[in-house]
């Protein structure tokens, strides 16, 4: 059985690993290689070694296959940061998608 507090961890370190889309989207923004290119790029790098030692953490206290079964709300925090900050659009078929994702975790979290 999960702990809300478990939840909410996993979620966390999904939602900040979603913040390279910031990065990575603002960097193809400048020209190659400028300076604000470098840093909105290694701005990417440096969340992901974030995420890396958060995530190897979380693994000591949570199975892999209960972690990793969040994994996919990291695309649903990714499309609504494009929609929030880039005004990206919210298909009917991105909106299905989450709702698949959130189905899946509630089976899978009360098997």
């Amino acid at each position: 059985m999960f702990k809300l507090k478990d939840i909410l961890i996993l979620i966390g370190i999904n939602l900040i690993y979603a913040c390279t889309a910031i990065c990575t989207k603002m960097a193809a923004l400048q020209p190659q290689f400028s300076w604000p290119y470098l840093l909105w790029f290694g701005g990417a790098v440096a969340i992901i070694g974030i995420y890396a030692i958060l995530w190897q953490q979380v693994l000591r206290r949570i199975e892999l296959s209960t972690a990793y079964m969040f994994k996919g709300t990291t695309l649903i925090f990714t499309m609504l940061i494009a929609a929030l900050l880039f005004g990206e659009a919210i298909t009917t078929a991105n909106i299905i998608g989450s709702l698949i994702i959130i189905t899946g975790i509630t089976i899978l979290s009360r098997a």
